[in-house]
């Protein structure tokens, strides 16, 4: 499932307060901070059969390439890609349940990307699958 959670943006004079409200963090085990070096880099494609993820854009643009895995030893190379865009600007938590692969680039420079899992970093290495980046050739990413 590939999810959208909407949040919101509070202002007064003292500044603001972007929150999300609507998202559940009783799952969540850890997060983590990418920053790609420039905006040519294309971080992909890795996949999780357990793991689910949150994504939230805190400055700049993310373009998201998504694949439902069909396959885990042997996944088809021609399996539909849906691409989403996030904008810190939108305050939108992109959501993807176990079963996705994704390749990620930053739009604009100095980007960052908090991302939300729900295993801790041990299963890190029993649910990490990861393909090159020319595999999956319906990928849309420029």
């Amino acid at each position: 499932m590939i999810d959208r959670i909407q949040g919101g943006t509070a202002i007064d004079h003292r500044g603001q307060i972007r929150f999300i409200n609507d998202f559940d963090m009783s799952l969540v085990k850890r997060f983590y901070i990418i920053k790609n070096t420039d905006v040519e880099l294309i971080r992909g494609w890795r996949a999780h059969f357990m793991e689910q993820r949150w994504f939230y854009v805190l400055s700049g643009k993310f373009a998201f390439d998504i694949v439902k895995i069909d396959d885990w030893n042997q996944p088809s190379s021609d399996l539909p890609v849906e691409k989403i865009i996030l904008d810190n600007g939108e305050n939108q938590l992109l959501h993807l349940s176990a079963g996705y692969g994704t390749a990620l680039q930053a739009l604009e420079p100095d980007s960052e990307l908090l991302v939300f899992a729900d295993y801790g970093i041990d299963n890190a290495q029993n649910d990490d699958y990861t393909y090159p980046l020319d595999y999956f050739i319906n990928r849309k990413l420029t």
